[in-house]
C-alpha cells in the first residue's frame, strides 16, 4: 500500500536539502524524518539520497528518477486537500493565539486582521499573557500558537521558529532630559539618572540585567512598570530615562515627544519567535495563519 506521508517527507527533504530544515517545516522531529526516508528506501529497495557534508542530495538511481512524479502527485493531492479543508475547516475553525499585549499591538495586529478578512468563519481567541505563561498554555492545550520574547528557557515540549521580528532595546527620554540629546554616554553614567525598567520576572528585565552583568554595571530602577505604554507615558512626562524596544517607541520618537540616547555599549538585540506544541497536529486554520506570519 502506498504511504503518501512517506512521499511527502521525501519531497520536503529533497526540496530543503536537509533533514533538519525538513523537520522544521513539517513540525516533526529530525529522527522521525530520517526514519521515514529509511522506510521509503526499504519499500522501494533503492537509496533515494546521497548523504554528504553539504546535506541530502538526490541519488541518480533513485531520488532523481522519482522526484518529478512525486512533486506532481503531491501538488494535485494538495489542491484537493486544500479545497476540501477550506470548505470543512473554515466553517467550524477555531484559533487560539497567545502573546503579550505589545506583541499583539506592534507585530501581529495587521496579520490577524488580514487573516480574519480572508477566513471570516474562523473564530479567533486572543490570549494575552507573558511568554512563560504562554508556554504553559501551549503544553496544556489551552493555546494553539504562541509568540514569545527571547531569551527564554529551552523546553523539550515546545518548538520555536526562526525569529519573526528583531527588537532593538534602547534608552529614551523626554524633554525634561533634553540636555542629553545628541550626547554620547557611557552606560555607567546612567547611574546618575532615574531609570524606568519593566518589572521583574519579565523577559525584557532579565535581558537588561544580563547586559548589566556583562558590562559590569549595576543599575537599579527608580520606577518599575508592567507595560511599555505606561513606561512611554511616564518617560514623556519627565519621570526618567526608559529602556524599551525602539520598535515600540517609533511613533513618539518621530513626533519629538521622546528622543533616543546614544548610550555605549549598545544593548543586545532580542527576538520574537513563534511557538507550537512539538507533537500537536496542525489543522487548516492554524496552518493558514502560520503561513501568513512567515510570509515576508
Amino acid at each position: 500500500m502506498v504511504n503518501l506521508e512517506l512521499y511527502r517527507i521525501f519531497y520536503t527533504v529533497a526540496r530543503c536539502g536537509s533533514l533538519t530544515k525538513a523537520a522544521e517545516e513539517l513540525y516533526i522531529s529530525q529522527p522521525a524524518v530520517s526514519q521515514a526516508i529509511k522506510q521509503l528506501e526499504t519499500q522501494l529497495k533503492t537509496p533515494l539520497f546521497n548523504r554528504t557534508h553539504r546535506g541530502m542530495e538526490l541519488s541518480a538511481q533513485g531520488g532523481e528518477r522519482i522526484f518529478a512524479d512525486v512533486e506532481q502527485a503531491l501538488r494535485i493531492l494538495g489542491n484537493v486537500e486544500s479545497d476540501l479543508a477550506a470548505l470543512r475547516d473554515c466553517a467550524t475553525g477555531f484559533l487560539r493565539i497567545g502573546a503579550s499585549e505589545t506583541i499583539f499591538e506592534y507585530i501581529l495586529s495587521e496579520t490577524i486582521v488580514e487573516y480574519s478578512k480572508q477566513y471570516p468563519q474562523v473564530k479567533i481567541e486572543l490570549i494575552t499573557d507573558v511568554s512563560p505563561k504562554i508556554c504553559e498554555m501551549l503544553k496544556t492545550d489551552r493555546c494553539d500558537v504562541g509568540f514569545l520574547n527571547l531569551p527564554i528557557g529551552e523546553d523539550k515540549d515546545i518548538a520555536l521558529s526562526d525569529p519573526i521580528k528583531l527588537l532593538t532595546d534602547v534608552f529614551v527620554a523626554g524633554k525634561a532630559f533634553s540636555g542629553l540629546q545628541g550626547k554620547r554616554l557611557d552606560i555607567w553614567e546612567l547611574q546618575k539618572y532615574p531609570v524606568l525598567l519593566m518589572q521583574e520576572n519579565t523577559v525584557a528585565r532579565a535581558s537588561f540585567e544580563n547586559y548589566c552583568r556583562q558590562v559590569g554595571v549595576k543599575i537599579l530602577p527608580s520606577v518599575e512598570v508592567d507595560s511599555w505604554d505606561f513606561m512611554k507615558r511616564l518617560v514623556t512626562n519627565g519621570m526618567g530615562i526608559g529602556c524599551l524596544p525602539r520598535e515600540y517607541a517609533q511613533r513618539r520618537i518621530a513626533s519629538g515627544e521622546l528622543f533616543e540616547l546614544d548610550v555605549r555599549p549598545t544593548l543586545p538585540l532580542r527576538s520574537v519567535v513563534m511557538a507550537l506544541p512539538k507533537h500537536a497536529t496542525v489543522p487548516f486554520a492554524l496552518r493558514a495563519f502560520i503561513e501568513k506570519v512567515k510570509r515576508p
